[in-house]
């Protein structure tokens, strides 16, 4: 049964990209090749969100003409893409959070078809790592029979992130907006509690891949720093969680995230760091499959994708 499971999964996702919902190259947006490691954006769909979700507390008066100058309309909904990472290194096929599945939004939940087109099959990962366990990115974990999708991989998922969404308590103190957040991801750890391992911050999870607390958008949010000789990347995540507001006023709070202010000093850090060293990043809701570098850009920064 698990084998028909698979196959059948599998065959649904190539259905998808031959009915025009994606191209090869709509699925594997955007490649990055340095030293050993061979890095690929998927793509899993997009969200579809009220603006007020990102924009509600920021102040109003200088957010407008922000918002006017790069030409997004106030009051339409945002569609951010959503970019899960694939790794490969070595014998090591790595994939950094698994999508929204098929329970979150109907425009998300395309990583099946997105692997098959990069040439990948659930039972090719070895290591599957969770940047946090909001919906877009862990709700794919499980397959349409509520079993683990990559049966063959290890889980690996940082121990304070676990932590909050696994106790039982959160789903009552979480915000009352996010309580279906908190009885998905629940549900999803449940399946995955026997097969997990956990990490903290600065540990070397795998062989070049470096754990690095994030904390803010959700309790334990990680970011990833891929290293190779002298090269390195790093997955962000959600810390920088869009290409408009998080870039210019990293400072300001977004309605995203779980602790504003600390997600807040969290991106002004960061993108000071990587201004700095022009380190590439790989942002999950950052367009043209989301590789790419943050510049100096007056008070703020800007995001400069490289679709190579």
């Amino acid at each position: 049964m698990e084998i028909k499971r698979r196959t059948f999964l599998q065959g649904a996702g190539a259905g998808l990209a031959l009915t025009g919902l994606g191209t090869a190259r709509a699925w594997a947006e955007t490649s990055l090749r340095f030293g050993t490691m061979q890095v690929q954006t998927l793509l899993d769909g997009h969200l579809v969100l009220p603006p007020d979700f990102i924009f509600e507390p920021m102040p109003q008066g200088e957010l407008a003409p922000l918002l006017a100058e790069r030409g997004i309309d106030p009051g339409a909904p945002l569609t951010p893409a959503c970019n899960v990472t694939l790794l490969r290194d070595g014998d090591r096929v790595v994939l950094f959070d698994t999508g929204s599945g098929s329970g979150f939004q109907p425009t998300a939940g395309e990583l099946l078809a997105a692997l098959e087109a990069a040439g990948v099959s659930p039972g090719d990962v070895t290591h599957v790592v969770f940047t946090h366990g909001h919906p877009d990115h862990l709700w794919g974990v499980l397959d349409d029979f509520d079993d683990p999708l990559f049966a063959e991989a290890e889980h690996m998922m940082g121990r304070a992130e676990w932590d909050y969404w696994y106790n039982p308590e959160t789903v009552d103190t979480i915000d009352s907006g996010r309580t279906a957040f908190a009885v998905g991801a629940k549900r999803r750890l449940d399946m995955l509690e026997d097969a997990i391992t956990f990490f903290d911050d600065g540990d070397e999870i795998l062989p070049g891949v470096a754990a690095r607390a994030t904390f803010g958008h959700s309790p334990g949010h990680m970011a990833f720093e891929l290293r190779s000789g002298s090269e390195a990347a790093m997955v962000v995540g959600d810390c920088i969680g869009n290409p408009h507001m998080a870039f210019a006023r990293p400072e300001w709070h977004s309605g995203s995230d779980q602790d504003q202010e600390r997600a807040a000093a969290i991106r002004v850090k960061l993108l000071d760091q990587l201004a700095h060293e022009q380190m590439r990043l790989i942002g999950f809701h950052l367009p043209d499959g989301g590789i790419g570098r943050a510049e100096r850009d007056g008070d703020g920064y800007r995001f400069v994708p490289e679709t190579t």
